[in-house]
Formats: structure tokens, C-alpha cells, sequence
């Protein structure tokens, strides 16, 4: 179900459903909430689930001046002080987990647990073909336009004024560093595809800089793993949020540094 929420001037959509404790889906960067529509109804057996679209997003409008993860931060902030949820189980997926990461450190507060899917912390964590696909702005707007032109409320029009401020966003970000994650306390998913846009060292150096986290590497899957094999995400996603934890039986430091070469 959709509904809006105005929050600093924002009406921001967001898709509702299921009742419990919640949890905000952030999608990535140039989608919208519909790309959760594998998980919303898998999680909202269990919890409240709100995916709201960010500024310039599917169906909640541009602002002037740039899109960024800090920006969309500040409206993620306003808009669960506005639903009063108190602290959520915070999902974020690609540009999604940017937001959701500078969100938990800037307001512990907020979030129970944390998800980052596909989402790095610096640029020198993407693969080189992420890295190659922001050279090639015609494939791009391809994939985006159509769904953004469907939704928008600022009219098919915006689209190439929106989309500049998405690339520029992309090749900026994300430029957080591992050195901040040490800051998070709450229980932290890192998890991606085989033949993700971040390269699995990248991940198991987040992972491994957070005090409290777990790394979920998925068989067979690219960025768009919540899509490809949403059965095995979502059953992910449900055991790590759940309240009980499987003890570890014989940890071996699978993260620690490995030693240098001789």
C-alpha cells in the first residue's frame, strides 16, 4: 500500500505493509521501492515494513540543488522521526546502503540492525566494470528513464536534470572510509552477489572494520541479487534480524588481516 508523508517540505511516497517492529527498505540509486517486490512481502509477515522513495525517486519529487547520500540522510532522518517508528531495522541496497550507513553513524538511535547489499565504502571498492558503466551514459539512462519517466511527479522532462545529478552522486560516492565504521554499534550485514559492483575483498574489509558484523557472500548473483534469488535473500535478511542468534561453535577469525606474503 502507498502513502505519503511530507517531512522538511518533502512528500515523500513510501510503500507500507505487515505489522510487528519495523523495517525501512532503502533502494539504490536511479529505482524505486518497487525493486523490493520480493522482499516487502516476505519481511511484512514479520515486521512493519516502509520503503519509502527518496528525493528525486520514483513517485517523491526532485529539490533543487544536487542529489546526495548526506542530503537523503537528512530526509531518511526526518521522515522515521516523522512515521515515529523508533529505531528500525535499516536495509539498504547499493546507493541505498550509503544512506542507510551514514545514517546509523550519524544516529545510532535510530537503527536496531543494519543491511548493507552490494554497498562499499569508498569508490577503490568498486569492480572495474562498475566503474567502466558510469562511462556509459547511453546504456544508463536506458535502464532508468523508462521507470522514471513512468513515476515521477516532476514530469518525463526532469529526467536528463535528475539523471546528471544521479552520475555525478555515483562517481562521487560512496567516500566514507573504513576507518568511520569502528563507530557502529548496532549488529551489521554486509552482503553481495559472486559477480557483484564491489569486490568481495572490499566487503570482508567492512565486515571486518565493524565490531559487530556478518558477511554473506551469494552463489551465482550479481548487483541485483535481491532480484536473481530472492528466496535465498530473504531468507537471509529473516535470520539475521531475528532476535535469536546461532551461537558460534568454533570461530577461526575468517576476517582477521591475513598475514603478509614472504
Amino acid at each position: 500500500m502507498g502513502e505519503y508523508v511530507t517531512v522538511d517540505g518533502l512528500r515523500t511516497y513510501y510503500e507500507v505493509q505487515g505489522e510487528g517492529d519495523p523495517v525501512v527498505l532503502l533502494h539504490g540509486g536511479g529505482v524505486n521501492a518497487d525493486s523490493w517486490y520480493a522482499q516487502i512481502p516476505a519481511l511484512a509477515e514479520h515486521f512493519r515494513v516502509h520503503a519509502p522513495e527518496c528525493r528525486g525517486h520514483g513517485r517523491t519529487p526532485d529539490v533543487e540543488g544536487p542529489v546526495t547520500s548526506e542530503l537523503m540522510a537528512d530526509d531518511l532522518i526526518a521522515f522515521l522521526e516523522a512515521l515515529a517508528t523508533g529505531p528500525a531495522h535499516l536495509i539498504g541496497w547499493s546507493a541505498g546502503g550509503t544512506v542507510a550507513l551514514r545514517l546509523a553513524l550519524r544516529r545510532p538511535d535510530l537503527v536496531r540492525k543494519l543491511v548493507l547489499i552490494s554497498s562499499g565504502v569508498s569508490r577503490d571498492g568498486a569492480t572495474d566494470a562498475d566503474a567502466a558503466i558510469l562511462d556509459d551514459i547511453e546504456r544508463l539512462a536506458g535502464m532508468f528513464r523508462p521507470q522514471y519517466e513512468r513515476l515521477s511527479p516532476d514530469g518525463p522532462g526532469h529526467f536528463p536534470v535528475v539523471f546528471a545529478k544521479w552520475l555525478k552522486m555515483w562517481r562521487e560516492e560512496p567516500d566514507i572510509g573504513l576507518a568511520a565504521l569502528a563507530a557502529l554499534s548496532m549488529p551489521v550485514l554486509v552482503l553481495q552477489g559472486d559477480d557483484d559492483g564491489v569486490h568481495i575483498c572490499h566487503s570482508a574489509a567492512v565486515a571486518a572494520a565493524i565490531p559487530d558484523a556478518q558477511l554473506a557472500v551469494l552463489p551465482g548473483t550479481s548487483h541485483t541479487a535481491p532480484l536473481e534469488k530472492p528466496d535465498l535473500v530473504n531468507r537471509i535478511l529473516l535470520d539475521f534480524l531475528a532476535d535469536h542468534q546461532v551461537p558460534k561453535l568454533l570461530p577461526l577469525g575468517a576476517l582477521d588481516q591475513p598475514p603478509a606474503p614472504h
